[in-house]
């Protein structure tokens, strides 16, 4: 029996999703344990390119059992649809869908994006998928789980109840005079929930079967450290704990503390979204990179925020996910680059420190960087750490000091094959 978590240690899109599909080779189980559809996982395998937006990045594994955890929130027509795309590949996904996760309705959506609207130039950058509303709601104890699903007269109460409660927000504080009514609301739930039904259980029950039966069971978390809602940038952060101590919660397993947990870091950083980011490249280097390294984002497709490697907000970001060995993303993107840039230290008020801070001081904060020299050699073949050219092997040994946690994984290519085990 083992118990593995993968998580990301920067603002997200680090790589989670093609390391996750790496490990689960070798899984019984993979949890996706917090989060929504404002996921997106890339994935590039013997099947193809794949965005995954809810379900786990073990769905290639022909024998691993994938799970939903209770800690996600569940956009019902995008499950589906998200299930059928595999289906049309000839995968048909092994799933199960936790009872006790949350349903995001389509009003969460117009929720967000109304109030992404009202805060206009103020807008926190959310994916406008209903995830900050639906986590809010189950908050508040108005959500509704998957497994009241097969309670039909006790939904029908509930979902009145709740959607009464919604068109006085739409009208009273965002001036939607009936944007929607329950009967279109019954109608959506109805028909997206039936093909859904025979995959919800009691998933608890399940992974407690399976640690007893001694299964390797992974899990996967989606964003990474600085989106978590208690220790990002708040408040330009996610609505859910993004961070490995969640995983017993949001994955529903108990009791079992995890034998190893990989946190996944970009060779460079990367953001989508709002909020402070101190190492920002200059424009057309940043763009240049940006074309090289595929930076939009898997779930909205923006252009991604592209900076210099953050060594502070790295070694936070790996501090708090309990990391045991780091995986590094992406290292063949910088070939041909002169000079690499490791930001060390922060200045701010001319005091320099190494300490991530919270938002007021990050805001202004400058970036102090030691400078080391590139390389022109192509990588992307290598599968051995010595064969790497000698300047690769500096600036990956580096970042290993400066954040203080061992890289015993680099991906040189987006493929499955193209990694480096140290």
């Amino acid at each position: 029996m083992s118990i593995e978590i993968i998580v990301g240690a920067n603002w997200g899109d680090e790589g989670k999703g093609r390391m996750v599909d790496y490990f689960a080779q070798d899984a019984d189980f993979v949890i996706r344990y917090q989060g929504g559809n404002n996921a997106g996982h890339t994935v590039i395998n013997e099947f193809g390119e794949f965005k995954l937006h809810l379900i786990p990045s073990g769905v290639f594994s022909k024998k691993t059992i994938n799970i939903l955890g209770p800690g996600m929130v569940l956009d019902l027509q995008s499950l589906v649809e998200e299930i059928e795309s595999f289906k049309k590949h000839g995968i048909d996904p092994k799933i199960y869908i936790s009872e006790r996760a949350v349903i995001c309705f389509p009003y969460h959506r117009y929720e967000d994006i109304w109030e992404e609207e009202r805060l206009g130039k103020n807008a926190y950058g959310s994916t406008r998928r209903g995830i900050a509303p639906v986590y809010g709601d189950r908050t508040i104890k108005k959500a509704i789980l998957m497994g009241d699903l097969f309670y039909p007269e006790y939904l029908e109460k509930r979902l009145r109840q709740i959607v009464d409660w919604k068109l006085q927000i739409a009208q009273g504080v965002y001036g939607k005079d009936n944007p929607f009514t329950f009967e279109e609301i019954w109608e959506w739930t109805q028909k997206w929930s039936k093909p859904l039904l025979p995959y919800i259980k009691n998933t608890n029950e399940i992974l407690e079967q399976a640690v007893k039966k001694g299964k390797k069971i992974l899990f996967e978390a989606q964003l990474g450290t600085l989106r978590d809602l208690y220790f990002g940038i708040y408040p330009y952060t996610t609505s859910s704990c993004t961070l490995s101590a969640f995983a017993p919660i949001g994955g529903g397993l108990f009791g079992y503390p995890p034998d190893r947990v990989i946190a996944v870091v970009k060779a460079f950083s990367t953001c989508v979204g709002e909020g402070p980011f101190v190492t920002l490249m200059e424009k057309e280097e940043a763009d240049q990179l940006r074309e090289i390294a595929k930076e939009y984002g898997a779930a909205t497709g923006r252009p991604r925020t592209i900076g210099h490697f953050d060594a502070v907000a790295t070694k936070y970001g790996v501090k708090v996910q309990g990391a045991t060995e780091i995986a590094l993303t992406k290292l063949d993107s910088l070939t041909g680059k002169k000079i690499l840039k490791i930001c060390t230290h922060y200045k701010f008020e001319n005091k320099m420190f190494d300490d991530f801070p919270i938002n007021p001081i990050l805001e202004k904060s400058e970036p102090v960087y030691i400078e080391l020299p590139g390389w022109d050699e192509d990588i992307s073949k290598v599968r051995r750490f010595e064969d790497l050219p000698q300047n690769a092997q500096n600036y990956v040994l580096e970042i290993e000091k400066r954040v203080s946690c061992p890289i015993k994984y680099i991906s040189v290519g987006p493929e499955r094959e193209a990694l480096i085990v140290r």
